[in-house]
Parts: structure tokens; C-alpha cells; sequence
């Protein structure tokens, strides 16, 4: 077992984290944030970009607006699955509303959009609402 390079979603730092440790409570070398929550993080363009380039856990974005049903419906379960993978990937959120040019950046051509990135590239993208069964399956698929 090595150590796993994870950027902390709160103030972008990188951290490097014995892989028996991810479930345990790691935390931010800097600011003490925790690393591997299980909880769904709201994050912005740069740090979105620096997690996806170096973070050894797949990243999982979540592209949604506050105004669109669908992502509504989608976050309570976009949560659970969190939770669910939690040491498997890190589950993210940006708002497209918010942060309007990674739209395009990323092609989102719809919302909600999942894309899954691995190492600094991307692996897979959906797009719809899904349950926390069905995210869970295609994050680990």
C-alpha cells in the first residue's frame, strides 16, 4: 500500500495520504479540512482543475444549476452516494450557474452532467438525473 495524492477541496492544497488511512479521518496539512468526507463538495474552477490533474482517487463532478429540476432532484442522491464510495472517489459539485464559462470548458451540453476523472483525464461522462444506486454502479463500473 502506498500513499494516495489528494488535493484538499477547500483550500487546494496537496496532500499525501497513506492509503489505509483515506477512511480515517485524513485531513489538510494546511488548513485541516478534511480530505475524504463522503460528502459531496461544492468546489470552484481552480480547484476543480488542480483535483482532477493530480488527485489518485477518481474525481466525480457533478455539473448542476440551482434553477434546473432534475439537479434538485439529483443532490440528496448525489449525497448518499457520497457516502457510499467514500475512499473510492470524491464526489464534487459545481454550479454551471455560478461558474458559467466551465460549461463550456467541459462540453456540458446538458444538466445535471457527471464526469469521472481519473489522473487528469477524463473517463466517462453522464448526463440525468440518477438515483444513488445507479451513481454508485456507473462510478464503480
Amino acid at each position: 500500500m502506498g500513499d494516495k495524492t489528494l488535493t484538499c477541496l477547500a483550500c487546494g492544497q496537496l496532500n499525501r495520504v497513506p492509503e489505509e488511512r483515506l477512511t480515517a479521518g485524513a485531513k489538510c496539512g494546511k488548513c485541516g479540512q478534511g480530505l475524504v468526507t463522503g460528502q459531496a463538495v461544492d468546489v470552484d474552477p481552480a480547484i476543480l482543475e488542480k483535483a482532477k490533474k493530480n488527485d489518485d482517487l477518481p474525481l466525480v463532478v457533478d455539473f448542476w444549476a440551482p434553477w434546473c429540476g432534475p439537479c434538485k432532484m439529483m443532490g440528496p442522491e448525489y449525497a448518499k452516494a457520497a457516502g457510499t464510495l467514500a475512499g473510492q472517489a470524491r464526489l464534487v459539485k459545481l454550479d454551471t450557474q455560478k461558474h458559467q464559462s466551465t460549461g463550456g470548458r467541459y462540453a456540458i451540453r446538458g444538466i445535471p452532467t457527471m464526469v469521472a476523472f481519473e489522473r487528469g483525464k477524463e473517463k466517462k461522462r453522464q448526463s440525468g438525473a440518477m438515483r444513488a444506486g445507479q451513481i454508485v454502479s456507473w462510478v464503480q463500473s
